[in-house]
This record gives structure tokens, sequence and C-alpha cells, in this order.
């Protein structure tokens, strides 16, 4: 933080702030995406961790492929199906909700096999 001449603080910018106003708008769109694939990652792997729940074991129960939880779960794959998605967040006792203007719509994961 910085006091401009008046006496008045002025936050400075952080490295993030700077790193990404550097940017073009392509870069930034990749970024973004990057960024989305990384909190879909990190979210599987602390949910896998706090259930104490494998690779091979989450894949059996959402009747999907190993390759495909590892995948998610390393951030090697990019594209899943939305089913896919659905089967490996109930299997691990997660509910998907969107939400616009205030009202808010919730997937139920237990009907989708």
């Amino acid at each position: 933080m910085r006091i401009d001449a008046g006496g008045k603080s002025i936050m400075s910018k952080s490295t993030y702030d700077k790193f990404y106003d550097s940017l073009s708008v392509a870069e930034k769109k990749d970024f973004d995406n990057e960024y989305k694939d990384l909190l879909i990652s990190e979210m599987l792997f602390a949910a896998m961790a706090q259930d104490e729940v494998s690779v091979r074991e989450l894949a059996a129960d959402a009747g999907v492929s190993p390759t495909i939880v590892q995948g998610l779960r390393s951030g090697t794959r990019k594209n899943v199906n939305m089913k896919t998605f659905f089967k490996i967040l109930g299997s691990l006792g997660y509910t998907l909700s969107v939400e616009r203007d205030g009202v808010r719509f919730s997937f139920d994961m237990d009907g989708i096999k």
C-alpha cells in the first residue's frame, strides 16, 4: 500500500494483477480456461483426500474409467461430458447447483447412472 500526496492510502496492484493485466485478450481467455481446469482438479483432489478414496475406487463407484478420474485429478483431461462429471460428483456425495438472479436449480446426482 502506498500513500498519495494528500495522505490517502493507495492499494498497490498485486503481482497476480500486474501479470493478468499484461496479458492480451487471447492470453486472458487461455489463462481463464486453464484456471477453471485447475479448480476442478483441485476440488476433485481435495474431495478424494478427504474421503480417503483412490482413483480406482472412485472410478468403480462412479462407473467410469480410472483414466478419466486420473485425468481430471491431474488436470490433463480437459474435456469430459456432463453425465460423466455428474457421476463422479455424485459418487463423492456432491450436488451441483446453478444460480441466476437469485434463482437456484439443483441437480440430483443420485439419478444419474
